[in-house]
C-alpha cells in the first residue's frame, strides 16, 4: 500500500468521524431542573476525535510525534524554553519537587529535613511530593478573597532550613508571583508554580507558569484543556530540564529520544561511577526516577485542544464575570473573589465564602444548589493539616491557619468552564436569587 493510498483511507475515516460526532451532539439540549450543570467538563469536537484516531493508526503507543508537537506548542504559547509532557499533573508536581533533590544542584540541593514553604489550603498533590521527598512542609495561611498564600507571612516563615517555595494559583487566580520571585531571589530559594488550575492566567504581560524555576500543568478533564489524563513540567533552565527529563524517564542519564541511539556519539566510550568503562550509556542511571511519560494518543488530543485554548480562556473569564454580576447584589452575605493588581485570571471556578453574619450557612446553600442539579465543590482539601492522611506528618505551621479554617468551613465554588451556556446562567441566577431572597425574608 502506498503512502498516498493510506492517506486517502485516513481521510475517509476522518470524514466518518465527523459524521459520528455530528450525530452524537445533534439532540443535546438543556432542561432547567432536570439537566445537570457540572462544575467542569470536557469541551471537544470532531477534531479531537480525529487526532486521537490518527495517533492510534500510527500505533506508536508511547510518547511520539504528537507528544513532541504538544510540548513545543505549549512551551511557545507560554513563553518558556522547555516543556516535558507527563502522565498527570500530580506526576508533574512529583517531578518538580524531586528535581530539587538532585545531586546535580550541588549546594542548592534540597535534602531530607529541609523546609519547603507552601499552604494547607489546596489540593493534596501540591503537598504530597514535599512529604514523599522527606522534606518538611511549612504551612502559611492564605488571604481571603484571593485564597492565595499570604506574602508577608511567607517571608516571616523563612529559616536557615528553607530551600523552596511551592505555591499553587488557587482556582486559577494568580498568586503574587512578583513578590514570590523577589523573596526567592533574596533568600536564594527555589520557586515552583503549581499552574494546574491556572493555564492562561496572566500577571502583567506574562502567563503564570513562567515565573517559577519550574512550573507544572494538568490536563485532567476538569482543567483548562484536557487529554483525559496528562500533565507537563516547564522550565527555562537547561540544568533543571536535564534533571526533570532524567527523573521522568526512569532516572536514566541518556537523553536520546525513544527509538534513537547514540545521539551524543559517546554511547560506549564513557566512565560512570563503578560501572565498567564504556558501559552502554542507554542503561546508565544518574537519578532514582520513574516512568511518567504520556502516550501519543493523549498528546494528540492535547494538540487539538491547544487550538481552542484562547477561546476557552475567554469563555472562562466571561462566565466568571456573569456570575459576579448576579451574585454581587448579595455581597453582604459573601466574601467575593478578588484579583491582585495587574492580574487577568483564567479562572478555574467561582469561589463564594459565606460570611459568619449571613442568614444561612454554606451547607444550606450547597444543598439548595445541588438540589437543583447545579454542581458545587469545596476548595479541595480545605485545611490539609486536618485531613486524615496528614495527621502525623512532620510539619511546621507558621503563624496560624485561621483563614484556611474559614475556607474549610465556609467556602464552596461553582463552575465557570466553557460549557456553561446562557441558558445555564439564567437558571443558576434564578436559583441563587430565589435562595438569597428567601433567606432575607
Amino acid at each position: 500500500m502506498t503512502m498516498n493510498s493510506e492517506s486517502l483511507m485516513r481521510k475517509k475515516i476522518f470524514s466518518l468521524i465527523e459524521k459520528i460526532y455530528a450525530r452524537r451532539t445533534r439532540d443535546s439540549k438543556f432542561i432547567p431542573g432536570e439537566s445537570a450543570i457540572p462544575y467542569a467538563g470536557r469541551i471537544y469536537d470532531a477534531d479531537e476525535l480525529i487526532h486521537l484516531v490518527d495517533a492510534s493508526l500510527d500505533f506508536w503507543l508511547t510518547a511520539g510525534r504528537y507528544a513532541q508537537q504538544f510540548e513545543k506548542q505549549l512551551a511557545d504559547f507560554l513563553g518558556v524554553r522547555f516543556c516535558l509532557s507527563v502522565n498527570s499533573g500530580s506526576s508533574a508536581n512529583l517531578l518538580a519537587v524531586s528535581a530539587l533533590t538532585s545531586p546535580l544542584l550541588k549546594d542548592r540541593r534540597a535534602k531530607p529535613g529541609d523546609e519547603v514553604i507552601t499552604t494547607a489550603c489546596g489540593f493534596p498533590t501540591t503537598l504530597n511530593p514535599i512529604i514523599q521527598n522527606k522534606l518538611v512542609p511549612v504551612f502559611v495561611d492564605v488571604d481571603l478573597g484571593t485564597y492565595n498564600i499570604s506574602i508577608p507571612r511567607v517571608e516571616q516563615a523563612i529559616t536557615k532550613k528553607t530551600k523552596a517555595i511551592v505555591v499553587a494559583h488557587t482556582l486559577g487566580n494568580p498568586a503574587d508571583v512578583v513578590a514570590l520571585v523577589r523573596i526567592a531571589k533574596k533568600y536564594n530559594l527555589w520557586f515552583i508554580e503549581d499552574n494546574c488550575d491556572a493555564l492562561g492566567s496572566r500577571v502583567g504581560d506574562r502567563y503564570t507558569g513562567t515565573f517559577g524555576h519550574i512550573a507544572t500543568g494538568s490536563f485532567y478533564p476538569a482543567h483548562h484543556i484536557t487529554m483525559g489524563e496528562g500533565g507537563a513540567v516547564l522550565t527555562s533552565d537547561p540544568l533543571l530540564k536535564k534533571i526533570l527529563l532524567s527523573l521522568r524517564d526512569w532516572g536514566r542519564d541518556c537523553w536520546c529520544e525513544p527509538g534513537r541511539d547514540n545521539s551524543c556519539t559517546k554511547r560506549f566510550t564513557q566512565q560512570f561511577g563503578d560501572l565498567p568503562y564504556g558501559y552502554d550509556h542507554k542503561y546508565v542511571y544518574s537519578h532514582i526516577g520513574y516512568n511518567l511519560k504520556i502516550t501519543d494518543m493523549q498528546a494528540a488530543i492535547g494538540v487539538a485542544q491547544l487550538k481552542k485554548l484562547p477561546a476557552f480562556i475567554r469563555r472562562r473569564q466571561e462566565n466568571f464575570k456573569k456570575i459576579m454580576q448576579y451574585v454581587r447584589p448579595y455581597a453582604d452575605f459573601f466574601i467575593l473573589p478578588t484579583e491582585q493588581r495587574r492580574v487577568n485570571a483564567s479562572w478555574f471556578g467561582f469561589p463564594l465564602l459565606i460570611k459568619e453574619t449571613a442568614p444561612f450557612t454554606r451547607d444550606q446553600m450547597v444543598h439548595a444548589l445541588e438540589g437543583h442539579k447545579i454542581a458545587t465543590r469545596m476548595l479541595f482539601g480545605g485545611n490539609l493539616t486536618k485531613q486524615p492522611a496528614y495527621a502525623h506528618i512532620r510539619k511546621r505551621i507558621a503563624g496560624g491557619l485561621g483563614n484556611t479554617d474559614l475556607v474549610m468551613n465556609n467556602l464552596f465554588w461553582i463552575g465557570v468552564y466553557p460549557g456553561i451556556s446562557a441558558q445555564h446562567h439564567a437558571y443558576i441566577k434564578s436559583v441563587i436569587q430565589k435562595f438569597c431572597r428567601a433567606k432575607i425574608q
